[in-house]
């Protein structure tokens, strides 16, 4: 019999375990564990980043923190966030943990906030948005869809049902009517800090500090 030998490689660092390690919402950015890091330190200060489109991993990551922070106290939570368009099902699905959350979510616009990603931030018992943060109301694109002439049907019902959904969110949170954010959204309406906070978007445009 051939004799077969295990080979066994020596131990790696260790991975940090908790909130930002392996089974916490956030994995370490880089192999200094400087975004790990800066994340912990983020988490203390009870805020979250939302950054770019919001897929389903973006959408559960941010989820998971939020509902973290949820459970520890219902001292007010701070979504940063720069995402210009998102996926609208992992939209609703962070809107649904926003829905049942104690601790109020005040929403930050960074950079620009558009499409599917807007119903989030009206979701936020407050919003907030910096001098040069922007809003893009325009209809989120539709992923290609395959299959049967029923399954594209039935597709495109399920987009224009979330598509309402959102445009409901914005209504509501900017007191306008129904109507008139439909077309602004048909238009792609943007908008800047000052002008959201007259369309009702936006609760308060932060100043720079003197």
């Amino acid at each position: 019999m051939t004799e077969q030998r295990l080979r066994v490689d020596p131990p790696g660092p260790a991975r940090p375990t908790g909130p930002t390690g392996p089974g916490g919402p956030y994995e370490p950015a880089d192999d200094h564990g400087v975004g790990s890091w800066l994340e912990e330190r983020l988490l203390n200060e009870r805020i979250v980043l939302l950054q770019g489109a919001v897929s389903t991993v973006a959408a559960n990551r941010a989820a998971a923190a939020l509902l973290t922070l949820d459970a520890l106290g219902t001292d007010p939570v701070r979504l940063h966030m720069t995402s210009g368009e998102g996926d609208l099902t992992a939209v609703f699905a962070l809107v649904d943990a926003l829905d049942v959350m104690r601790a109020p979510v005040h929403a930050v616009a960074v950079g620009e906030v558009g499409e599917a990603a807007l119903g989030v931030y009206a979701a936020a018992r407050r919003r907030l948005a910096y001098p040069h943060a922007r809003f893009r109301l325009a209809e989120p694109k539709v992923a290609g869809v395959a299959g049967t002439a029923e399954q594209v049907a039935s597709a495109a019902g399920r987009y224009l049902q979330a598509l309402e959904d959102l445009v409901v969110r914005v209504a509501q949170a900017t007191g306008r009517p129904r109507s008139r954010v439909e077309d602004d959204f048909a238009a792609t309406r943007i908008l800047d800090a000052t002008e959201a906070k007259e369309y009702g978007l936006v609760d308060e445009v932060i100043a720079p500090r003197r």
